[in-house]
């Protein structure tokens, strides 16, 4: 018999092989909860060890998540002054999570931590990417009063077609020997890369297709440029005339 917080406690100790410890411990719950109505008044059952580490990691990760896509949202919102374009950038995220979820179910992963950190990194790079397309559709409506939020869009997708590639493209390569899980010890960082590879194949095609479809439908109004854009484009414009004369 030992004890714990001063109470005297029956250990049974129970190991994983061969199996996640996710799927181990619904088991071990499964039981536990068929045996709690059974026990003698003033007796308890607890589940305790890495169960509790993986329960608290989880939850801290995402909810981690969640306030990493609301914190940026909020300041694409200010960096923007505009609720609709931060909006318009996060149509990415989706794909990259059903990217995510892809991968790790073909390569029989499971989500633990180091795939919730890989989930993280392919939001971020996700997010980027998508603010490179935005950021151009609104700069060529503004450099040309007279353009469409499709013809912007459509431009915006063609042009930054090199840069999202190359960018997702330099990710995906330099997670690749990760993911593989070569090496001793190699497949506890695999699932990591296996995420931001699911995500970014996934998130790449949804940024260069369907974040240009969403801009063109909720971008239909007349675009007004901000301040400094206005400021930048007269003063282009003056340059241009001075150089013709």
């Amino acid at each position: 018999m030992n004890h714990y917080n001063v109470q005297p406690v029956f250990d049974v100790l129970a190991n994983v092989q061969g199996r996640d410890l996710g799927g181990v411990a619904d088991g071990v719950a499964k039981v536990v909860d068929s045996f709690k109505s059974k026990l003698p008044r003033g007796t308890f059952l607890s589940i305790r060890g890495q169960v509790q580490s993986m329960n608290s990691s989880f939850a801290g990760l995402g909810a981690g998540l969640l306030f990493a896509i609301v914190l940026v949202y909020f300041l694409m919102a200010v960096n923007f002054q505009s609720w609709t374009d931060p909006f318009i950038i996060i149509m990415a995220l989706p794909g990259a999570l059903c990217g995510i979820i892809w991968m790790l179910f073909i390569t029989g992963t499971t989500l633990n931590v180091p795939s919730l950190m890989g989930a993280i990194m392919a939001i971020g790079v996700a997010t980027a990417n998508s603010i490179l397309v935005v950021t151009f559709a609104n700069d060529e409506r503004c450099a040309h009063e007279n353009k469409s939020a499709f013809d912007a869009a459509l431009a915006a997708g063609f042009t930054r077609l090199r840069p999202v590639i190359m960018t997702a493209l330099a990710m995906i390569i330099g997670m690749l020997p990760m993911s593989l899980g070569l090496g001793e010890g190699g497949e506890q960082n695999a699932p990591l890369g296996r995420a931001v590879i699911g995500g970014l194949l996934v998130a790449t095609v949804t940024t260069l297709f369907f974040v240009p479809v969403v801009y063109s439908l909720l971008r239909k109004k007349e675009f007004t440029c901000d301040a400094d854009e206005e400021f930048a484009r007269q003063e282009h414009g003056g340059t241009a005339e001075g150089g013709a004369q």
